[in-house]
């Protein structure tokens, strides 16, 4: 089953941060916070504009998120977990600068 967001609606899953060290506390996953990382997989058409207009989207299917910490609405679908969020609850767009730079 594949899932199509709306309008200007974003699916994202989210990306566990991997931030365990020797010698630190390992917290058990109920005491964790939910990351507010993700990868996007679906964009919806874009927000239609009073005048019949349709504005797209600034990110795309692979784009890495951050996202607020209570945004959006969770869904399950096939046992994976999905984010369903509005294109203005998105923070930023996560760019690595490591993919643009030339080789001398």
């Amino acid at each position: 089953m594949q899932l199509r967001p709306l309008h200007d609606r974003i699916l994202v899953t989210r990306v566990e941060n991997t931030t365990e060290k020797k010698g630190s506390i390992i917290i058990p996953d109920s005491a964790k916070e939910k990351p507010s990382e993700g990868k996007v997989v679906a964009v919806g058409a874009g927000k239609r504009l009073e005048d019949g207009t349709i504005v797209a989207p600034d990110v795309k299917a692979g784009d890495h998120i951050l996202f607020g910490k209570y945004s959006g609405s969770e869904v399950t679908v096939e046992d994976v977990d999905y984010l369903i969020l509005r294109e203005d609850e998105i923070l930023a767009i996560i760019e690595d600068s490591g993919k643009n730079k030339k080789a001398a």
